[in-house]
């Protein structure tokens, strides 16, 4: 085997946390695998992993060789993509991860006109509402909303969201506006679990909700049915709030502006169809007051 197959399968290992897991990546047979890492340690002169019955860990002299080799390996992969063409046309499939509303709402209209101007390329959309690890799951371009973790992605700010109250104009006119967040006590009020009402801190007992929904999708439409005050996120009651179908109230206590990141573990080394995306994704999601209120 040679030495860059050889890189490829230590940076496998390294990432999949195992060789087993490693070999069904690759695909390759687990002492394949073994034996690799093995002859990558004899040339250089230094154990890179420690072993044990349950885990490899990376030593010291491992770590430090992991990011020389993911650097030289995105070299040689730059290198043939520009042979090859794909470094210049957008090719090959896309994959794509963000929220699952705000995917809908505001990244899928963004991977349609990307697909309506690249023919070449095709698109898989991975929405979900929790943290995707990019690398494992094989996405190319993600959007995190939130404070960003360590993680050595490449990230470009493109807005802010916030924590909001709203409710239905049926249900304020039959029930009244809260003035004060006091008045949410002789209110019917929807929470979810991600956003109840119990982390307001409002110096007072916290509210209990009447409703309690496991989606977004549930506790919005719960208050379009006018249920109750529902407390969401900015950019997930923007459509139906310029619609007028929902009305914001009150002030949240906690309505701290949260950043809105589109990330890339390649970052500008990356092929020409992920730069592309992130190009028209940067650049409507910026323009977009729902996302930027600066624009509004």
């Amino acid at each position: 085997m040679d030495r860059w197959q050889a890189m490829r399968v230590f940076v496998r290992v390294a990432e999949a946390g195992g060789f087993a897991e490693a070999a069904r990546q690759l695909p390759m047979s687990p002492p394949a695998v073994t034996r690799a890492v093995a002859a990558l340690e004899a040339r250089i002169g230094a154990r890179l992993l420690t072993r044990t019955t349950r885990s490899v860990k990376l030593t010291e002299a491992g770590a430090r060789y992991l990011e020389d080799c993911r650097r030289l390996l995105a070299e040689i992969a730059e290198a043939e993509a520009a042979a090859a063409g794909s470094y210049a046309t957008p090719s090959g499939t896309l994959t794509v991860t963000a929220p699952v509303q705000f995917g809908r709402l505001y990244v899928l209209p963004v991977l349609t006109e990307y697909l309506a101007h690249h023919a070449a390329a095709s698109a898989q959309a991975l929405f979900l509402d929790r943290v995707v690890n990019m690398i494992e799951e094989g996405a190319d371009v993600g959007v995190r909303i939130g404070p960003l973790a360590d993680s050595g992605l490449a990230a470009i700010r493109v807005g802010t969201v916030r924590r909001v109250i709203c409710a239905a104009p049926d249900y304020l006119d039959r029930h009244g506006t809260p003035g004060t967040a006091r008045d949410l006590a002789d209110h019917a009020l929807i929470g979810s679990a991600s956003l109840g009402f119990g982390s307001l801190g409002f110096g007072s007992a916290a509210p209990r909700p009447r409703l309690t929904c496991n989606t977004i999708d549930s506790v919005l439409a719960a208050a379009l049915a006018g249920q109750g005050l529902a407390r969401l996120l900015s950019y997930q009651v923007a459509p139906a709030v310029a619609e007028g179908r929902l009305r914001l109230v009150l002030d949240d206590p906690e309505a701290a502006a949260m950043p809105v990141h589109v990330v890339s573990p390649e970052g500008r080394r990356a092929p020409a169809k992920v730069r592309a995306f992130i190009d028209l994704a940067v650049a409507r999601l910026r323009a977009d007051p729902r996302v930027n209120p600066a624009r509004a």
